[in-house]
């Protein structure tokens, strides 16, 4: 039985504090759900920094946003939005045959708003609403899972993860 498994059967709740196009274009993600036990994902404005700048898979998608107008942060949210709605998606089935103990995927606010409550409220909801995944939220803090969490960090690798 791989550790991975092992934990899970044990009550830990295993994360992955990581998120890249390629991880879900290359099936790396769906893998770690089928074959490592991953339950849920937590990503922030600095992991997709990282994920759009370490890779060129976003470059054509960052064209046609700026040839459509957008810029700036909503560009940098459309795109997170666009690989955070997609690793919600894998994560459903988990967060339904699990009644939301598991199954989530979180998406931080920017940090820009760090120090004004009322207008980190008003994103993290507004990045839910963009989202309709019921297993999403638009994190001011993490969402608070009834069991423990072990997060598997790569944000800052291209390979996968080895258990």
């Amino acid at each position: 039985m791989k550790a991975t498994q092992l934990l899970h059967n044990l009550g830990q709740s295993i994360w992955l504090d990581n998120i890249t196009r390629d991880l879900l274009d290359q099936g790396t993600l769906k893998r770690y759900i089928d074959e490592l036990s991953v339950t849920g994902l937590t990503s922030n404005p600095t992991i997709f920094e990282h994920a759009i700048k370490n890779s060129a898979s976003y470059d054509v998608p960052i064209r046609e946003k700026l040839a459509a107008g957008r810029s700036g942060e909503d560009l940098f949210f459309d795109l997170a939005l666009e690989d955070i709605t997609r690793a919600a998606d894998l994560f459903l089935p988990i967060h339904e045959k699990t009644n939301g103990v598991d199954g989530w995927v979180s998406l931080e606010v920017s940090p820009l708003l760090a120090h004004d409550t009322e207008s980190t409220l008003r994103a993290a909801k507004a990045l839910f609403a963009r989202a309709r995944r019921p297993n999403l939220r638009g994190n001011t803090t993490s969402p608070r899972p009834r069991r423990s969490i072990v997060a598997l960090s790569g944000a800052w690798r291209q390979e996968p993860i080895r258990m």
